[in-house]
């Protein structure tokens, strides 16, 4: 049941709403998680957990659990089919955590809930919230079926279509353009690539990428031009022999669980309207080269629930202005970060040969490589998260 207030209201219970309930929770302050689903999703979605976003997660004691239950990837591969065009290891990441953990966010948010329930919170379903009115103490979230809760704040961690954002008359703006067409399936694989590494095949049709995750599974992600509402079997092996392996081509064997999305590049124009607090796909979306976007909302979100908590313990409410004015720029680094990758990969075939001189060039120089492994694990976020982070 809903109370009537709450400090703090968070709309979505996804990794980064439970993120931001969990760090509120470990530091006191009372918090309401709702959720619109009866029930919390199985499937795997995003299946990567970067290196800063470990370091950010062992702040609220939920890097440990998840780390078990990953399968831990030493290096990133940049392929043109059979030929390695660039190597980037982990092992050299100044991080505790010097891998990219491959774990599906069924896990993640699992291990999250735990942790939120550990700390006294938990998360009330189902719950849509359906109007908001702010005022000059807080704000009035409704709710299908009538019921209402007064917040000091409320936070939009409800996804890419958020009803937060659109209730508080933030704009979610982007490039002009079609969206990206992509499918993504959990499959198993007779294949001869390493399971300790993440492939991104580069292909003039448009980049594959080939991941393990734990229980044998490979999760595979690829643009296509118009992304069938069923994808099939069928469809990732033509990917895979279109864009993967030639020599030892991989076969799959069984397909576990698919979907389809297609995604703009869009980031809000605030993340605070008022008592109105965006973080996560309710701030920014992105195309998901370089798996970067659930990572940014996990980090958003813990930002976001230390700046709160300092904020409801006396600190200034500019503090929160002080948390969009460091998220906004990282979002758009990440989002222009995946769109040139994207782009590398679907050069026409005339500009392939430069393409690739260039993925050689790097490879030749190490102070480059650790570069783009410290973009790629988000370490090169690190003092620059917002003001939590600086004290």
């Amino acid at each position: 049941m809903l109370p009537e207030r709450t400090d703090v209201l968070v709309v979505g219970a996804g990794p980064t709403g439970l993120a931001v309930a969990a760090t509120l929770a470990r530091r006191g302050v009372p918090v309401t998680v709702v959720d619109r689903l009866a029930e919390p999703p199985v499937t795997s979605r995003a299946a990567v957990v970067h290196a800063h976003t470990l370091e950010v997660l062992d702040r609220i004691g939920a890097a440990a659990p998840l780390v078990a239950q990953g399968v831990r990837s030493l290096r990133f591969r940049v392929r043109d089919r059979d030929r390695v065009l660039l190597t980037v290891p982990f092992g050299d990441l100044p991080s505790a955590y010097p891998f990219a953990l491959l774990v599906s966010q069924s896990r993640t948010e699992a291990v999250l809930t735990d942790r939120l329930t550990a700390l006294g919170g938990r998360v009330l379903r189902p719950y849509e919230m359906t109007g908001l009115d702010q005022d000059a103490t807080g704000a009035v979230a409704s709710f299908a079926g009538g019921s209402t809760v007064r917040a000091r704040w409320v936070v939009g961690a409800d996804g890419m279509h958020s009803q937060v954002r659109e209730l508080a008359g933030i704009g979610f703006a982007g490039p002009a353009g079609p969206a990206e067409s992509f499918v993504l399936a959990d499959v198993r694989v007779r294949s001869e690539l390493p399971r300790d590494e993440v492939s991104l095949f580069l292909a003039r049709q448009g980049p594959l990428v080939w991941a393990p995750l734990p229980d044998g599974l490979v999760r595979l992600v690829a643009t296509v031009a118009d992304a069938p509402p069923a994808p099939d079997a069928a469809l990732f092996q033509a990917l895979l022999d279109q864009r993967g392996p030639v020599r030892w081509p991989d076969r799959v064997t069984e397909v576990c669980w698919t979907s389809r999305f297609r995604i703009h590049h869009r980031v809000a124009e605030r993340y605070r309207s008022g008592p109105v607090l965006l973080a996560g796909d309710a701030a920014h979306v992105h195309s998901p080269a370089g798996g970067q976007g659930m990572n940014l909302g996990i980090c958003d979100a813990v930002v976001l629930g230390d700046t709160l908590a300092d904020v409801l313990a006396g600190g200034p409410a500019a503090r929160l202005d002080e948390y969009s004015a460091a998220r906004r720029p990282l979002a758009e680094e990440v989002a222009g970060f995946a769109d040139r990758l994207t782009r590398l990969a679907t050069v026409p075939p005339a500009a392939r040969p430069l393409r690739d001189a260039l993925f050689r060039t790097v490879a030749g120089l190490p102070p480059v490589r650790r570069r783009v492994a410290r973009r790629l694990s988000g370490l090169d976020h690190r003092g620059r998260s917002g003001p939590a982070e600086r004290g």
